[in-house]
């Protein structure tokens, strides 16, 4: 999954919901800003979360780190939206 040519100005929010991007970046541990990042931006913090290292010779991520960090993404989406229901209940 290569999506560095055309799509490198993307916003992350054509394929990702506003819980899903923030929450790749806020396992990074980083201040989500007020509009999306770039599509490869988050990818790629999503292939971190799922063991890319993201070194000099590693070339490009792969599905097999996507995957996994996608569903961390996922979850702690679906547990930011559950903490806004209960806030609003």
């Amino acid at each position: 999954m290569l999506l560095g040519g055309p799509c490198h100005e993307v916003d992350a929010a054509m394929l990702f919901e506003p819980d899903q991007w923030r929450a790749a970046i806020i396992l990074h541990k980083k201040e989500p800003p007020a509009t999306p990042l770039g599509l490869n931006e988050v990818i790629r913090l999503v292939a971190t979360l799922g063991g890319f290292l993201a070194l000099k010779g590693d070339g490009e991520h792969g599905v097999k780190t996507i995957r996994p960090g996608l569903q961390r993404v996922m979850d702690f989406a679906a547990g930011i939206r559950y903490v806004r229901e209960i806030a609003h209940e």
